[in-house]
Order: C-alpha cells, then sequence, then structure tokens
C-alpha cells in the first residue's frame, strides 16, 4: 500500500474510533444538567442520586474522548500536510475557534463541576454543569463548520499565485447552509444516543429492581430515568428524521454523486425508486447492479419533493464533472489534475451500504421506545427479563447508526477532500482531490508505523473505556445521596478534604 492509502486508513480508523464517544458526551451532557436541575428545583433526592450515577458514566466518556480527539489536528499537519497547506486559511478559523471559544470553557467549568459539589452554592454548581453542556454543543457547531466548508467551500477565493484557498468572509463559512443542515441532524443524533443509553441502563436496573423485590426504587429511581430516555428519544428521532431530510435534499444539489451513489442510481432517471436491497458490482462502478427490492419513486422524493423529480445517475455525473472541471482548467490554464481513469465519485459499496446502516440501526432506539410506552404506561413498572435484555441491547445501535453516517458523509465526499462547486454560484478553482492533500515528505513506512501504533493505542483505550463504563454501570445508582453543597450542610467542615465529586 502506498502513503496515500494508508493515510486514507490512519485517519479513519482514529476519526471513527473518536467519534464513538462524540455523540454520547453531546447528548448526555445536557441530560445530566436536566437532572441536576430537577433536583435543585425539587430537592428530591433521586434526581440527584441520578445525576451523580450518570454523571460520572459522562466524564469517563468525556476522558477518552479528548484523548482520542487530539490526536485528529496533528494528523492535518502530518500526513495531510498538503491538505494543510491547501485549505489552512480557512479551515483552522473555525477549528481554533473550537478550541478557544468552546472547548476551554467545557474543560473549566467541568473541573469546576467536578470539585466543586462541596464547595460551591447549589446553583452556582448547577451553572457549571450547563456551561459544559453548552460549551459542548457549540464545540460541535465550529467542528461542524469546519467540516461542512469541506463538503461545500463558501466564503472564500483562490489565490492564483499561492495556489492556495483563502477566507474573505468568516460569517459566511459559519452560515454555510451545509452546517446549518449538518448541525441540527447531528446534535439530534446525539441525543437519540444519550437518551437510547438512559433508558437502556434504567431499564436494566429497573426490571433487576422489581424482580429483587424492590418495586420501590424501581418506581421512584429508574422509572422516572427510563421516561427522560424516553421522552429523549421521541423528540430526538423525530428531529433526525425532519432534519436528515433536508440534509438529504441539500446533498442531492451540493454533492449530487454522493447521493446518486448512496442509492446506487447508475443512469439518470425520472421517478426514481428507493434502493432497499441491491446485488452485483457497488464496488468499482454500476456494471450488472440490481436492485431487489425498491421503494417506487421515494428517491426522487428525498431528492426534489417529487415522486417523479429528475435524479442524475452516476454516469451522467461522471461526465458532468470531468467536462466542468477540464473546461476552467483551460480557461485559467491550470495544470490538469485528473486524467482519463479518475473518478469522480465515491466507492458505490461503501457509500451505499453505510447509507442503509445509518437509517437500518436506528430501529433499535424506535423498539426500545415503543417497548418503554408499553409496559411503563399508567405509572406502571415492569419485571420482564426482555425488556431489560432489549434496554442493553439497543445502546449500541444509536452508536452504531452514528459511526455509519459519519462514514457516509466523509466517504461519500471521494475523490475529494475538499469538494466542488460546479454551479453558477460555487466557488472557482477551490476544491482539492484527496490525493492531492496527502504529504510528500512522509513515506509509507512512517504512516504504516504510526498506523499500527495508534490502532492499537485506541484499541486499547476502547477496552479500557468499555470496562469502566460497564463497572460503574452495573454498580447502579447509590443508595442514598446527602446534600453535598455548602448551602444544604450545617457545621463547619473547613478541613473536609477535597473530593473528586464521588
Amino acid at each position: 500500500m502506498d502513503a496515500l492509502a494508508l493515510a486514507r486508513w490512519q485517519f479513519g480508523i482514529t476519526t471513527v474510533y473518536h467519534f464513538i464517544f462524540v455523540p454520547l458526551t453531546i447528548g448526555l451532557a445536557p441530560l445530566v444538567a436536566i437532572m441536576q436541575t430537577a433536583w435543585v428545583r425539587t430537592g428530591n433526592e433521586r434526581w440527584l442520586r441520578l445525576t451523580k450515577f450518570f454523571g460520572k458514566l459522562l466524564l469517563i466518556n468525556f476522558a477518552i474522548g479528548v484523548a482520542t480527539g487530539i490526536v485528529q489536528e496533528f494528523q492535518f499537519g502530518m500526513a495531510w500536510s498538503e491538505y494543510s497547506r491547501f485549505v489552512g486559511d480557512v479551515f483552522g478559523a473555525p477549528l481554533a475557534m473550537e478550541a478557544l471559544a468552546a472547548f476551554f470553557v467545557e474543560s473549566t467549568f467541568l473541573g469546576l463541576w467536578i470539585f466543586g459539589w462541596d464547595k460551591l452554592p447549589k446553583k452556582i454548581h448547577l451553572a457549571c454543569i450547563w456551561a459544559v453542556a453548552i460549551a459542548t454543543n457549540l464545540s460541535a457547531f465550529f467542528i461542524l463548520a469546519a467540516n461542512s466548508w469541506m463538503q461545500h467551500p463558501v466564503g472564500t477565493t483562490y489565490n492564483f499565485e499561492t495556489g492556495r484557498a483563502e477566507m474573505t468572509d468568516i460569517g459566511a463559512v459559519l452560515t454555510n447552509p451545509t452546517v446549518l443542515a449538518a448541525f441540527p441532524h447531528t446534535i439530534t443524533a446525539a441525543f437519540l444516543t444519550a437518551g437510547t443509553f438512559v433508558a437502556g441502563i434504567a431499564a436494566w436496573w429497573m426490571v433487576r429492581k422489581v424482580r429483587q423485590g424492590d418495586e420501590a426504587t424501581a418506581r421512584d429511581v429508574y422509572r422516572p430515568a427510563v421516561v427522560l430516555g424516553l421522552i429523549t428519544m421521541i423528540v430526538a428521532g423525530i428531529g433526525v428524521a425532519v432534519s436528515g431530510d433536508a440534509q438529504a435534499k441539500l446533498m442531492f444539489e451540493q454533492q449530487p454523486a454522493k447521493m446518486a451513489a448512496a442509492e446506487g442510481l447508475c443512469e439518470s432517471t425520472d421517478g426514481a425508486s428507493f434502493s432497499l436491497l441491491a446485488i452485483g458490482d457497488l464496488t468499482n462502478d454500476c456494471a450488472g447492479v440490481t436492485h431487489l427490492i425498491e421503494i417506487p419513486g421515494f428517491t426522487s422524493f428525498l431528492a426534489t419533493g417529487d415522486w417523479n423529480g429528475h435524479v442524475r445517475g452516476v454516469d451522467e455525473l461522471q461526465d458532468y464533472y470531468a467536462q466542468w472541471i477540464s473546461d476552467w482548467e483551460q480557461e485559467n490554464g491550470v495544470a490538469p489534475t485528473f486524467d482519463d481513469d479518475t473518478r469522480f465519485y465515491p466507492n458505490l459499496a461503501v457509500t451505499y451500504w453505510s447509507f442503509r446502516l445509518m437509517i437500518g440501526f436506528a430501529i433499535g432506539s424506535a423498539a426500545l421506545a415503543l417497548a418503554s410506552l408499553w409496559l411503563l404506561r399508567k405509572g406502571s413498572v415492569t419485571g420482564k427479563v426482555w425488556f431489560g435484555r432489549l434496554g442493553i441491547a439497543v445502546i449500541a445501535t444509536p452508536f452504531l447508526a452514528s459511526s455509519f453516517g459519519w462514514i457516509f458523509t466523509e466517504m461519500g465526499r471521494q475523490p475529494w477532500s475538499v469538494a466542488p462547486n460546479p454551479n453558477p454560484s460555487g466557488i472557482d478553482g477551490v476544491w482539492l482531490m484527496t490525493r492531492h492533500g496527502v504529504s510528500v515528505v512522509a513515506g509509507a513506512g512512517t504512516i504504516l508505523t504510526s498506523l499500527v501504533g495508534f490502532t492499537l493505542l485506541y484499541g486499547v483505550l476502547a477496552v479500557l473505556w468499555f470496562k469502566l463504563m460497564k463497572r460503574y454501570a452495573i454498580e447502579g445508582v447509590a443508595a442514598g445521596e446527602k446534600d453535598p453543597s455548602p448551602d444544604g450542610r450545617s457545621g463547619d467542615d473547613s478541613d473536609a478534604p477535597l473530593s473528586f465529586a464521588y
């Protein structure tokens, strides 16, 4: 394998590893804040117990997420130095904002929240976890702004002398229609992940407590947690569907090759069907692809809002991109950046199946939501073993759906690291093929060594994350919690040791 293939594997592996933890942190931080708010407002001890229980799991996930995320930025300047040279003036701005305006706030107030349980007044301590929740979501926005610029470059001009993209309007980058569509979809998916996580663990504990004869704890502590997770899943699930539809329609306009590949759509057609199952050569080209199960007209509806709308296929788009870029290069005296064998659409198999797996794995959350609605109606609790097992089994499904969604987004952009905008309102010259973004200095051996090292390290961290999450999840909610805040205690405790919150 050459340096390009190894660099792509390296970035793909580290990114997917890191993204396992991201949705849970984004969604769980506000849910923990809601739990603590309920405790401060009602004084009910169960919410304090739930806050500390799920807060502990949040901290573990946050720590592993930070450790795995740091590597991403180093790869931009090392394995992908040519990419950084081309886009650094634009791409670095939202990432710098993420670090300065979001991550520093997030980490600072998280520290105050961890160590401030017995030091800060209730409301100030509560404000700390809300600051964490808001900053976490703000951090996601800035990162998505950077990524969305790669999907649809705006606010930029191409400098022919330096051969670089240069920013002209940071406001356009931050209000890119692509990020305005991607952000709601990503955030609602994160809340779906967190809601399933909370409801799944609480459902397992509720069943266990009922079967142990402790129905009071099941009803007073774990049922409210299941209900909170259930409400989150329902609201987030609707949000995912609505925002996903809006994002898909925008992708058909901005990256038609990605969506054509997602449908395995080879030839342009009116009333294009949505493929549920296809066989044939989806790896290299459209030859011999057969769609076995289809929903008539649904792809056209997703793309245009019209069941008979026209959708361009991979074959037409291949010729369209080749002609458009060739004409631009000739007009501007730029050396050709591709040859006759260059494909302007992504790997069909990866794009086709990652799109379906992204949607399919959401069924897990739906199954838990439906079961919860039925079994917990009229204020009841349940000891049905299958419900507890279902709760644990489906926790992984929104994680997988989010991961496949990220794979679809990034692999579907290929062969571009910065996708072109070949339309009258697009930006001339601001595009970069992935093969032109890899470092010309780092050799295959160097990248292979780091690839092996990072993969092994991330594998170890993933095992540690799972063991820690399992260990503290099976401990359950503490039997009782006293108000730890200074305004909730009496007596002199000035000599009390600094506590790690738990």
